[in-house]
């Protein structure tokens, strides 16, 4: 049978549009390497506004992901929002599938749209490509916000226990769903309530628009995070950092938050989201822009971490945080 409605194309639609009434512009790069990158940018770039990054994780096209922050930062920022490589509209034909890749393909975007510094923000898996940046680029990238982004896993993780899957195959499942059960599954990790009704043809057709396209090139990306990592080969960046988390986090447990906080030291500072989890992007907006503006609209010499608001949530790097699941 013809496909003649998607509700998941027709609310995409409606998003694009949003960001183009918030200020921003649809754009092709083609990289000239075989790869091709789409990114929105601002229609009228104000020099006296700050740059700001917005990397998306898996799941949802970054319209999705990103819509309520394009609207809270409009007013205040230049705002890029990228699609990585493998997502939306963005491809390539090279075998490389590493976020020091991503990192690459997001900087010559940025580079051919004149942008010469830039605060990142990186969600879930868009939170490894953002670190990157950071490490890589230390002359184009001056603060860096990690919104719930397990940077600081080591593969050991799996083995030891710390996420409910041994294999990355597994989790790979799970993030790149191929069926109705699995998308309800990553739902009932995501969200601390997660929706109760979700009716099959709305869950086909999400499959369907956001999941089908370059499907095991993703599980490729998913595949090269945890393969071989270890904390100590991870570099230590430089730039102030704000690392946000959702306390009731069941894919990525909090206690890596703080693992990243003790590896970067005092440039790094740690704010928690209580009674959310994953998702607190979502499940508390209001909160998550009130601290990410706070952070990124103070003067660079006023940045330092403050301890004091660190303790009570502190969690032990052997602690148990519960069932949680390796995603992006």
């Amino acid at each position: 049978m013809t496909k003649c409605f998607s509700i998941t194309a027709s609310t995409n639609w409606c998003f694009k549009y949003i960001f183009i009434y918030s200020g921003l512009r649809s754009t092709f790069t083609d990289l000239k390497d075989g790869t091709f990158m789409h990114c929105w940018v601002p229609r009228t770039r104000k020099p006296t506004r700050p740059n700001v990054l917005l990397i998306h994780g898996f799941g949802a096209n970054p319209t999705w992901q990103w819509l309520s922050t394009v609207r809270s930062l409009a007013p205040h920022f230049n705002i890029y929002v990228p699609e990585l490589v493998f997502f939306g509209d963005s491809f390539t034909t090279r075998p490389e599938r590493t976020e020091a890749f991503q990192a690459e393909c997001v900087k010559q975007v940025m580079e051919m749209n004149s942008v010469d510094r830039v605060m990142v923000v990186g969600l879930s898996y868009g939170g490894f490509v953002a670190y990157s940046m950071a490490s890589q680029f230390k002359e184009l990238v001056e603060r860096v916000v990690i919104c719930c982004s397990g940077v600081a896993l080591e593969d050991k993780d799996l083995r030891e226990g710390l996420f409910p899957v041994r294999e990355v195959e597994e989790a790979a499942n799970m993030l790149v769903p191929r069926s109705k059960e699995k998308l309800k599954e990553l739902f009932g990790y995501t969200f601390v309530k997660p929706p109760k009704v979700l009716p099959s043809c709305f869950l086909d057709d999400f499959i369907y628009e956001m999941s089908a396209q370059y499907a095991e090139e993703k599980r490729d990306l998913l595949r090269s995070i945890a393969n071989g990592r270890k904390l100590s080969e991870l570099p230590k960046i430089s730039q102030p950092t704000l690392i946000i988390w959702g306390d009731q986090d069941k894919i990525f447990p909090l206690q890596l938050a703080y693992r990243l906080k003790s590896h970067l030291g005092e440039i790094a500072q740690v704010t928690t989201i209580k009674e959310t989890g994953h998702a607190c992007i979502y499940e508390k907006s209001k909160e998550f822009h009130k601290h990410l503006k706070s952070f990124l609209l103070k003067p660079i010499n006023d940045t330092k971490v403050q301890t004091s608001t660190l303790p009570h949530h502190r969690v032990e790097e052997n602690g148990n945080q519960g069932q949680v699941t390796l995603v992006t």
